[in-house]
């Protein structure tokens, strides 16, 4: 079961501005009936004000609930104001959502970008300040053919909420979310992205079994090795290593602790700085 807040609760229990608006104008829309969620959202002006807005929306609890604040956050706001508005903002007014229902606050995004993308018309300057993926026409590219999915898409939910995996990018855009033939190129973007943002990818569990066991044998090893001791992989799990100290090193509890804090430093530096060394046996 989800946990949501209480003021998600509430604007499931009791949307503000639900309905159309016949003299609308502006209407923005995202997600499609096709994928299960969708939104439509009508914003009429005063001058370059908001003056109302309304909305209808197919989903779940967390898609009327964002849909509902998304209204409120907007009626009242100049347009250069709520240009500025992100998924991130829409959720953290409603005190956060569950990671998996993240892509409920991403269509609230999409509906109002949609809208403003009208107005201000796709070539304009103030469109192109909008465009937070900062990709040309390949950003259009669709990535998931089951959500219709778009690389534009994706790369906005990475940069605006810092997304690393793509767990987290399917529980923020859908995509991936069905067959998962797209996972590959999800995960070229992600590693894309972060390499130009000057990241390094983060390490598979794989590649960072391989890395701890390389560090192990050919760095401290022969270190402990110099002084009568060695030491034995026992077990990875995440980010604990377990590992087993053997002959001088084993003999002397003190000197021991002080040989678990060495090893795990190495293995901090050159793997992984979350990783956390056990002493076992």
């Amino acid at each position: 079961m989800w946990d949501y807040s209480e003021k998600v609760l509430d604007h499931y229990r009791n949307p503000r501005n639900v309905g159309t608006m016949d003299d609308a104008d502006l209407i923005g829309e995202a997600g499609s009936l096709a994928c299960g969620d969708s939104l439509k959202l009508f914003i009429k002006l005063d001058g370059n004000k908001i003056k109302d807005a309304k909305f209808l929306t197919f989903g779940c609890g967390s898609a009327v609930a964002s849909s509902s604040i998304l209204t409120e956050m907007i009626i009242g706001k100049t347009l250069d104001e709520v240009k500025k508005i992100t998924n991130k903002d829409i959720a953290d007014q409603l005190g956060g959502l569950p990671q998996q229902k993240m892509h409920c606050s991403v269509m609230g995004r999409e509906a109002l970008e949609d809208a403003l993308k009208k107005f201000y018309g796709e070539d304009s300057d103030e469109w192109k300040e909008i465009d937070l993926s900062g990709k040309a026409e390949s950003a259009d590219k669709v990535i998931c053919n089951c959500f219709n999915v778009t690389e534009k898409q994706i790369l906005e939910a990475i940069e605006v909420n810092k997304l690393k995996t793509v767990e987290e990018v399917t529980d923020y855009t859908k995509a991936g979310g069905a067959c998962g033939q797209c996972k590959g190129l999800i995960q070229h973007i992600i590693d894309e992205y972060w390499e130009k943002q000057g990241e390094a990818k983060p390490l598979t569990q794989t590649q960072k079994v391989l890395q701890i066991n390389k560090v192990l044998v050919q760095q401290i090893s022969p270190q402990l090795q110099k002084d009568g001791g060695d030491i034995e992989l026992i077990d990875i799990d995440g980010d604990k290593v377990k590992v087993k100290l053997t002959g001088v090193c084993s003999g002397c509890k003190n000197a021991s602790m002080t040989l678990k804090n060495f090893v795990e430093s190495i293995l901090k530096e050159k793997v992984d700085s979350n990783i956390e060394v056990e002493q076992v046996g």
